[in-house]
């Protein structure tokens, strides 16, 4: 399909302006002559009134694609799309809120699917030994639930094909995954039925987290970051591997088989061949099986540990964390690389609308330079239509309104919105006036800093005092405990919090108490507390010696009294915003929670896919050990050995449903006893089990753990780097949060003028004169 240009069926002019290097062809090209059939011969300022009409047509339709160019770049999308007025609503209406909720909840469904097909999660327990049969799907439900999918991403992969045009969808490689993952599941889908639902494999169950990779443009920029680290990343897995290789020859040698059975032990137990030699080192990198490995061996002779302790030292202090440093600066590179991309977007997005909207208006001034803005009347126009945060778009139209002559220039268009790279501003309503000396006093006693102060020591002297009474009555039933003292303890904490909440209200109005997120914090918790304490005295009546009365309703005393208590524990992390520290590690741990998508939703890719293979790998290897055809050796009257599978009731840990599987997974990525779950399967299954559970362990715990740990860094770091900074001005009480596009401003290099209208010209649908 052939690019388009920038309206469509109409034609500008200057797009093929011979005079285009002169400022007399520029301030023409800028006067805005278009014509229909493609010549210049129409000109925007006729006196018809089919001149009028074609005018208004033209500047409505400049309007919409600022807006639309406007909107891209607040989400950091490409502009690269169609731009006639058919597509741009049709684009409007693909990323609405509506749309975009019906296309996330489609793929949901579709991931969530794995949780009821066969084999199906819904059971109380995994564990083989008390699972009961659980409820399977008819053939057909679940079928027709994901063709109802498959239909929503058909409709979606459609609408962008059309969107990007042609030129663009035959370059685009996500696009034509989409079109083969699509079609492969649905010829997939379709063996299912002809199969009844009783195929024993199912392609297009690994090909679902494809969906949600491709949904998201942050996710595919980290996996495009990540498949850049791994050369590096390789040259340590190398090193590694060589480590590993060689301390396993020199341990096989060392712990060679003899006739000495009490030298042997270490032979038999751990380098009786190469798979055990191997294994047993590698769960050793991850210190796993340590000492357990070195006791034999150190029994006999001290020198021994010496070859544990220089594997150790080699492999899991210095290699790991080398791999750990490089994983952190390779990845912060090309995290910033991708960053400087969506800048990149931002920026061109902004100057594309700019460009649209500064050839609205007729310019017959002689400077170029002057003649090269956009009438803030017009822009307040766009910025009307524009979907964003209220803040925001608040902040913009003040700057907007304070140009004193009404024109915007391109560097100042830019400016405008630099609102964007700010989050949430919290401002906090003023404060209420009272005439009566004694409601001022109460208002500055309720506004004091010192009130904070003295809830924070309350709080602690609550949670001391309760953790004083838990540990007295630890070894005490129910109903041998004496509630008294918690009772009253909670009691009198209780009455302090709600006073202490009516004195900041009083102080600061309603509106300005619920400004601040610690007064939510502290006011809901409150408020639940009392409503609890209220029940508790409705039903048990108030606290005494020996108040130890009969149950009523659904909860005892005591379970009362412990639910209370737990929200008291709660209420104490109120301190953490006074403590410097404590504010920056809790405030590191907010920022990921939002930045965490990225990974976690690639996370969630690898253990979906390693689940749903773990699923067709063994699915029934573990056998139930109170059934009476069951192959397990646990049958027989000699007890499982110590540290064994068996032995350690791991029975729930198996790859029977999908709910199960990921929960083992998580089990392998922690490599706590990690090497229980290697013996067992390649006892139940096959030696060769053991790949798929390195092969998870490298994935996860090796390069997920520390793309982890490499953003906990950078994240930390830069918040640490600020808080160090002086303020810009003493009364400045703005609170901004972190995003990633803020981790690495300061880095950023921005775009320079010839930058971005090289992008401009090349735009496939947009066609500039300059």
């Amino acid at each position: 399909m052939e690019s388009e240009p920038l309206l469509g069926a109409l034609e500008k002019s200057w797009s093929v302006n011979p005079s285009f290097g002169s400022r007399e062809g520029i301030a023409n090209a800028r006067s805005g002559s278009y014509s229909s059939t493609g010549s210049s011969g129409g000109s925007l300022h006729g006196g018809s009134s089919c001149g009028h009409r074609h005018t208004a047509d033209l500047e409505d339709l400049h309007v919409k694609q600022a807006v639309v160019f406007i909107e891209d770049a607040i989400q950091y999308r490409s502009i690269d799309h169609r731009v006639d007025p058919t597509s741009l609503q049709l684009y409007r209406w693909y990323y609405s809120d509506i749309c975009q909720w019906i296309l996330n909840a489609a793929i949901f469904v579709n991931l969530a699917l794995a949780f009821i097909e066969k084999p199906s999660s819904l059971s109380a327990t995994s564990d083989v030994r008390y699972r009961g049969a659980s409820w399977q799907p008819p053939c057909g439900l679940t079928e027709g639930i994901e063709f109802l999918t498959f239909l929503l991403f058909v409709a979606d992969v459609s609408v962008k094909s059309y969107l990007v045009g042609w030129n663009e969808f035959v370059k685009s490689k996500w696009l034509l995954c989409y079109i083969l993952m699509l079609g492969i599941s649905l010829v997939d889908w379709t063996v299912s039925l002809c199969f009844m639902c009783k195929e024993g494999f199912r392609m297009r169950r690994l090909l679902r987290p494809f969906f949600l990779l491709q949904h998201s443009s942050l996710m595919k920029k980290t996996l495009k970051c990540i498949k850049r680290t791994l050369p590096e990343m390789g040259s340590v897995m190398l090193l590694l591997a060589l480590h590993l290789f060689l301390f396993t020859m020199f341990g096989m040698l060392l712990f060679a088989h003899t006739k000495d059975s009490q030298v042997d032990v270490e032979w038999q137990q751990y380098f009786r061949n190469l798979p055990d030699s191997l294994t047993s080192l590698l769960v050793l990198l991850t210190t796993a099986n340590n000492p357990d490995v070195m006791i034999p061996a150190y029994s006999i002779h001290r020198a021994y540990s010496l070859f544990f302790i220089l594997f150790t030292i080699i492999g899991s202090l210095i290699l790991m964390n080398l791999l750990t440093a490089i994983i952190y600066n390779q990845f912060r590179g090309y995290l910033m690389k991708s960053v400087q991309a969506s800048l990149l977007r931002r920026r061109l997005g902004i100057r594309a609308a700019f460009e649209v909207l500064s050839f609205q208006k007729d310019v017959t001034l002689q400077s170029t330079e002057e003649t090269i803005f956009v009438d803030s009347v017009t822009f307040l126009r766009v910025l009307d239509k524009v979907k964003m945060d209220y803040y925001c778009k608040t902040a913009i139209r003040e700057k907007a309104k304070s140009f004193h002559n009404g024109r915007i220039c391109a560097d100042n268009f830019q400016k405008l919105f630099d609102e964007l790279d700010k989050d949430t501003v919290r401002q906090h309503p003023p404060a209420p006036t009272y005439r009566s000396p004694c409601l001022k006093v109460l208002q500055r006693i309720g506004g004091h800093r010192y009130l904070d102060y003295m809830g924070n020591v309350v709080v602690i002297m609550n949670l001391v005092s309760v953790c004083v009474v838990l540990v007295i009555d630890a070894e005490k039933s129910g109903g041998d405990r004496d509630d008294f003292a918690l009772g009253a303890i909670n009691c009198f904490f209780i009455l302090y919090y709600v006073l202490e909440m009516g004195l900041k209200m009083f102080a600061h109005g309603l509106k300005g108490y619920f400004s601040f997120p610690s007064n939510i914090y502290d006011g809901l918790l409150t408020v639940i507390l009392l409503v609890l304490e209220v029940a508790t005295f409705s039903l048990y009546r108030f606290p005494h010696p020996g108040w130890k009365p009969d149950m009523q309703g659904v909860l005892s005393l005591w379970e009362m009294v412990r639910l209370v208590n737990m929200f008291i524990v709660f209420r104490f992390l109120r301190i953490i915003p006074n403590i410097r520290v404590m504010a920056l590690v809790a405030g590191t741990v907010l920022d990921l929670v939002k930045n965490l998508r990225a990974f976690a939703g690639i996370l969630l890719v690898v253990y979906y896919v390693f689940a749903i293979i773990g699923i067709d790998l063994f699915k029934g290897a573990i056998p139930d050990p109170n059934s009476s055809n069951s192959t397990n050796s646990t049958t027989s009257n000699e007890p499982p050995p110590c540290g064994s599978f068996e032995q350690l009731q791991y029975w729930p840990n198996n790859f029977d449903d999908f709910a199960a599987a990921l929960v083992t997974l998580w089990d392998v990525m922690v490599v706590n006893n990690w090497q229980v779950f290697l013996d067992a399967f390649s006892r139940y299954t096959s030696p060769w089990s053991k790949l798929y559970f390195v092969a998870w362990w490298l994935l996860s715990s090796v390069i997920w753990i520390n793309l982890f740990v490499a953003l906990i860094l950078e994240n930390f770091i830069h918040k640490w780097d600020r808080s160090c900074r002086p303020h810009v001005s003493p009364d400045q009480d703005v609170e901004y949060h972190m995003t990633v596009q803020l981790m690495f401003r300061e880095d950023l290099e921005e775009p320079t003028d010839e930058e971005l209208m090289d992008r401009l010209h090349h735009h496939p649908h947009l066609h500039l004169s300059r």
